[in-house]
C-alpha cells in the first residue's frame, strides 16, 4: 500500500531526462509548440462536429457550446501550463500526477491518456481515410467500404509515425506545412461563407427541447438518466450536450504538454504554447459555426462533411472541393500530432518502470523514443484498419477530462507540499480556479452518453488488472521516488 501514493519527486525526474540513453533531443521553440497545438485542435471538430451537433443538439447555439466546451478547456489549460513550466518532462499529467498524487493515480492517468491519445488517433486516421477517398473518388474498398479494413487509414498512421520517429522537429516542420494550409482553409470558408448567410437559419437561435426519442438508448446523458428526465435534443441541455462532445474537437493543447522536455526554454515555451494554441482554436471554432448554420439550416448539417455539405447547397462546388482538401490536411495534423503525444507519455511511463523500460529507448541519431513510436504507430494502425471507431469518439473526450480533473487537482496538491519549487507560470486565485476547473469538466463528464462512461470503466478496468500484475512490481520506486511530504 505504502508504493500506491508514493510521489515521484521533481528533482528525481528532472534528473531522469538526463540518462544516457534516455534523454530527448530539446529542439523545439515556442511557436513549433503553437504549431503543434493547433494542428491538433483543428481537424475532426472543425470539420465534422461543427454540423453533426448543430443538427443533433445544439442547433444554432453551437456557437455556446463551443464557447462552454472552450472555457472549460481554458480553466484546465492554465493549471496545465503551470506544471508544465515547473516539471518540463515528457509524459503530461501522467508525470505531474506522479509528482503530486502518487504512483497509483500516475498509472491510471497514463492508462487514461493512452486511451485518449491513441483512440483518438484512429478515429481520426479513419475521417482522413474518408474525406480522401470523397476527394479523388477513390474506390470504396480503400476507406474500409463493409467489411473490408481501411488501408488508406493505416497507411497514413504509417506514415505519420515515421515521421515521429525521425525527430520532433521534423514533426514539427510538417505540422506547420499543414498547420498553414489548415488555418487558410478555415479562415476561407468563415470570409466566403458571411456572403451567404440568411438570418432566417438563425431563428430560432436556440430550438425549444424535445425528447431524443427512443433511437437514443446508450446515448442518454449519464445526467439526464440519474436525474429521472427524459434525455433531450435542443434547449440548454442540447447545448450541455453538445459541448461535452465537441469538447472532443479541443483536445491538443494538453499533447502539447507531453513534449516539454524537448522545450528548448520550456518554463516560458509551454505556458505559450499551450495556452495560444487553445485561444486561436476557439475563435476559429465559433466563427465557423455560426458561419455555417448561417448558410444552410442546421438540420441539413448532419453528415460527415457538414462544411463541404454547406457551400454544396449554396452552389459552391468549387469551394466544397477546397475545403476537402483543407480537411485532408488539417487531419493529417492532428493524427502526426496524437501519435507524438502518445508515444512521449509511453515512454515516461517505461522509464518508470511501470512499462518494460526497454520501450524507453532513445534513437542514438534521432534523440527519439523510437521502439515506443513505432509500438505506437503499429496499434493505432491495427485499431484504424480493422475497428469501425466513429461510435467511440466520445471515450476521447471522457478520458481528456478526467486528466484534466486530475491535473487541477494535483496544482492545488503541488502547491501545499512543494511551495517552494520555482514557477515561471502560476494559475491565479489558487484554489478556487482549480476547483472551478474540477467542477466544469466533471459537470461535462456527466453530460456524455451511458455507454460512453461503461467503455472508459471497463478500460480503466483492464488498466488496474496490468498494474497489480506488472506495474506495482516491477516500477522501480524503492530508487526512484520518495514518500510525499
Amino acid at each position: 500500500m505504502s508504493k500506491l501514493f508514493r510521489t515521484k519527486s521533481i528533482e528525481q525526474s528532472m534528473r531522469d531526462t538526463d540518462e544516457p540513453g534516455h534523454r530527448l533531443r530539446k529542439n523545439l521553440s515556442a511557436f513549433d509548440l503553437t504549431v503543434f497545438g493547433v494542428g491538433v485542435i483543428i481537424g475532426t471538430g472543425i470539420f465534422v462536429l461543427t454540423g453533426q451537433q448543430a443538427a443533433r443538439n445544439a442547433g444554432p447555439a453551437i456557437v455556446l457550446s463551443f464557447a462552454l466546451a472552450g472555457v472549460v478547456c481554458a480553466l484546465a489549460a492554465l493549471c496545465y501550463a503551470e506544471f508544465a513550466s515547473t516539471v518540463p518532462v515528457a509524459g503530461s499529467a501522467y508525470t505531474f500526477s506522479y509528482a503530486t498524487l502518487g504512483q497509483f493515480i500516475a498509472w491510471i492517468i497514463g492508462w487514461d491518456l493512452c486511451l485518449e491519445l491513441a483512440l483518438g488517433a484512429a478515429v481520426v486516421s479513419r475521417g482522413w481515410s474518408a474525406y480522401l477517398q470523397d476527394l479523388l473518388n477513390l474506390p470504396a474498398w480503400l476507406a474500409g467500404d463493409k467489411a473490408e479494413p481501411d488501408l488508406g487509414a493505416a497507411f497514413i498512421v504509417a506514415a505519420l509515425t515515421l515521421v515521429t520517429v525521425l525527430g520532433a522537429k521534423l514533426s514539427g516542420r510538417v505540422t506547420g506545412v499543414l498547420v498553414v494550409i489548415k488555418v487558410a482553409v478555415v479562415l476561407f470558408v468563415i470570409g466566403l461563407g458571411l456572403f451567404f448567410i440568411k438570418a432566417v437559419n438563425y431563428a430560432p437561435f436556440i430550438p425549444p427541447a424535445t425528447p431524443a426519442g427512443k433511437e437514443s438508448g446508450g446515448a442518454a446523458p449519464l445526467l439526464q438518466v440519474l436525474a429521472g428526465i427524459t434525455p433531450q435534443h435542443f434547449g440548454w441541455f442540447g447545448i450541455v450536450a453538445a459541448a461535452s462532445i465537441v469538447f472532443f474537437a479541443y483536445i491538443g493543447f494538453d499533447v502539447v504538454a507531453t513534449t516539454a522536455e524537448e522545450t528548448r526554454r520550456p518554463q516560458r515555451d509551454v505556458p505559450l504554447g499551450v495556452i495560444g494554441s487553445l485561444v486561436i482554436c476557439a475563435v476559429l471554432y465559433m466563427a465557423t459555426s455560426f458561419v455555417v448554420t448561417g448558410m444552410v439550416p442546421y438540420r441539413d448539417l448532419d453528415t460527415a462533411a457538414p462544411l463541404a455539405r454547406a457551400f454544396n447547397v449554396v452552389g459552391q462546388q468549387w469551394a466544397a472541393d477546397l475545403i476537402s482538401l483543407g480537411a485532408v490536411c488539417g487531419i493529417t495534423s492532428v493524427i502526426l500530432v496524437l501519435l507524438l503525444g502518445q508515444s512521449r507519455v509511453s515512454f515516461a511511463m517505461a522509464r518508470d518502470g511501470l512499462l518494460p523500460p526497454a520501450l524507453a529507448r532513445v534513437h542514438p541519431r534521432f534523440g527519439t523514443p523510437w521502439l515506443m513510436s513505432t509500438i505506437t504507430g503499429v496499434v493505432v494502425m491495427v485499431l484504424a484498419a480493422f475497428v469501425p471507431l466513429s461510435e467511440l469518439s466520445e471515450l476521447t473526450s471522457i478520458g481528456t477530462l478526467f486528466a484534466f480533473v486530475v491535473v487541477s487537482l494535483g496544482v492545488i496538491v503541488l502547491r501545499r507540499t512543494r511551495p517552494d519549487l520555482p514557477r515561471a507560470f502560476r494559475v491565479p486565485l489558487v484554489p478556487w480556479l482549480p476547483l472551478l476547473s474540477v467542477l466544469a469538466s466533471v459537470w461535462l463528464m456527466l453530460n456524455l452518453p451511458v455507454v460512453t462512461w461503461v467503455r472508459f470503466l471497463v478500460w480503466m478496468g483492464l488498466g488496474l488488472i496490468l498494474y497489480f500484475v506488472y506495474g506495482i512490481r516491477r516500477a522501480t520506486v524503492d530508487d526512484r521516488v520518495a514518500p510525499r511530504s
